[in-house]
């Protein structure tokens, strides 16, 4: 699909770096950016922390530094020349996975910076807000990467599951734009209920009558994990962006044992386009 509304959510402290990266993508695309600025509330130290005087002084001064963010980030995209909004909001007692998720669903991406890429709390209530509560696809930009929309080269990660192919069809039209497309499998199992008797051919088959230009890449493992795989073949065929389906197990299991959602989660060094 096209990207028309891209959200970006940025953290307070955060603003410069992550705006500027949102206000390149969507520029790029010609798509309105819309910026949510969060804040979070000092985390009390006992049951009677809020009833201090510090605890609210602390709280003003939290709410003046968002209100000048917000301020400054209205200031920084009216000079960009681009469509745009700002909106901020200020978490005291929960979290904003329920804030985003709800915004999200007027968008068509949700961006996580490089700064809120290393913000663990404020990266997951983005991927929960994002991937689980409005169904958007995120796009993940780590630190140190170029990301961009208009790839050359992409590396579609299929296992043939429901949320591989949510993925690929949020990515069709950036996939269609690019020169070469990988649909890379690791360690595939051919079978009736899966895969098929060759692991590939029918997703291939499905972005080829989209006139995407498909390469089908079936990679061991050979003692390794799925995501250094998959990042090493990325580098191989020097893709700009990898798109991949998010969660194939439940999020508890992988939060509790691991998977290639939280991996890549934690490991991503090229941008990385998630759906579920």
């Amino acid at each position: 699909m096209s990207f028309k509304t891209i959200l970006a959510v940025v953290g307070v402290s955060q603003t410069d770096r992550d705006l500027k990266v949102a206000a390149d993508i969507s520029d790029q695309v010609s798509a309105h950016l819309s910026a949510f600025i969060v804040g979070f509330a000092p985390q009390p130290t006992s049951r009677y922390a809020t009833l201090a005087p510090a605890w609210f002084e602390q709280r003003e001064r939290n709410l003046q530094a968002l209100g000048e963010s917000a301020k400054t980030a209205r200031d920084q995209l009216s000079k960009r020349g681009i469509s745009f909004d700002v909106d901020s909001i200020y978490a005291e007692v929960a979290g904003v996975t329920y804030d985003i998720g709800e915004r999200a669903l007027y968008a068509d991406l949700i961006l996580l910076g490089p700064s809120a890429f290393q913000d663990a709390d404020l990266k997951q209530q983005i991927i929960d807000g994002g991937l689980f509560q409005s169904g958007r696809p995120v796009l993940l930009i780590p630190p140190a990467c170029t990301p961009t929309l208009k790839p050359k080269t992409v590396l579609l990660a299929w296992d043939s599951r429901a949320q591989s192919a949510h993925a690929a069809r949020e990515a069709l039209e950036l996939m269609a734009n690019a020169n070469s497309v990988h649909v890379t499998m690791v360690d595939p199992a051919a079978t009736l209920r899966t895969s098929g008797d060759e692991p590939g051919a029918d997703v291939a088959a499905y972005l080829a009558r989209h006139g995407i230009d498909v390469t089908v890449d079936t990679l061991p493992s050979a003692s390794r994990t799925v995501v250094e795989v998959l990042q090493r073949h990325a580098v191989d065929v020097a893709a700009d962006i990898i798109v991949m389906g998010a969660y194939g197990h439940s999020r508890l299991r992988e939060v509790v044992f691991g998977g290639v959602t939280r991996s890549m989660l934690d490991e991503a060094r090229l941008p990385v386009l998630m759906a579920r």
